[in-house]
């Protein structure tokens, strides 16, 4: 009777025992993924093992991480080669600006022609000087003048009286004169020639010209000595 009992725990144990491993056996592929395997790979496609698993998902983070990499490297390869392209592109700007600049430079300096040099400079200058009176026309030693005779009209008197005793009082001196007395003797030939500029529709051109022409000289020996 003890032996029968014995016995009934003994199989009551192994039943139970056979359950446990029953359970575990259906409960792993239902973790892992089912049809006999631990995740990917295997017969089923899936990891045969809890460390084989592991490995597949380690591997799925290099291949994560291996390609961000290679995005980003390429994303600054891209900014790289935007930026030299940009430098380029200015430095072709600069070159085609200052070739621009040299093209125009050198146009004007073909059209312009040479510079002008001191001595011609000078030549120029007397050219375009007034001619300098002769001793008929402004004796050096008295400081007469001979005015032409459109000058020598009763409206011009106070002007010639004015530039008669200034140019006698600088003849007298030995053609010293103050800077004060120059200042007046040019504002009266410049006054005596608005005055005949306010009258130029009454004179024909050659007698205004020639009357022009004489205040002007008259105007540029003040630059000059006596004698």
């Amino acid at each position: 009777m003890a032996l029968r009992g014995a016995c009934r725990l003994a199989v009551i144990a192994g039943m139970a025992s056979g359950t446990v491993s029953l359970l575990w056996t259906a409960a792993v592929p239902a973790q892992y993924g089912g049809g006999g395997g631990w995740g990917r790979g295997g017969g089923g496609g899936y990891a045969s093992t809890a460390q084989q698993a592991a490995d597949y998902g380690m591997a799925s983070v290099v291949r994560a991480e291996g390609y961000a990499n290679l995005q980003n490297s390429q994303a600054a390869k891209n900014f790289e080669q935007a930026k030299t392209m940009e430098i380029e592109n200015r430095m072709r700007w600069t070159e085609t600006y200052f070739a621009m600049r040299k093209t125009n430079k050198d146009a004007k300096a073909a059209e312009d022609g040479p510079p002008v040099t001191h001595e011609q400079a000078i030549h120029m200058a007397k050219m375009a000087a007034p001619p300098r009176l002769g001793s008929t026309q402004l004796d050096p030693v008295t400081g007469h003048i001979e005015y032409p005779m459109l000058l020598q009209d009763s409206i011009y008197d106070p002007y010639r009286n004015k530039l008669d005793s200034l140019f006698a009082e600088r003849s007298a001196s030995g053609g010293s004169l103050q800077y004060a007395d120059y200042k007046e003797m040019q504002t009266t030939v410049s006054n005596f020639i608005d005055a005949l500029k306010a009258r130029v529709k009454d004179y024909a051109a050659g007698d205004y010209g020639r009357a022009r022409t004489f205040l002007n000289s008259l105007s540029h020996e003040l630059k000059f000595p006596t004698g």
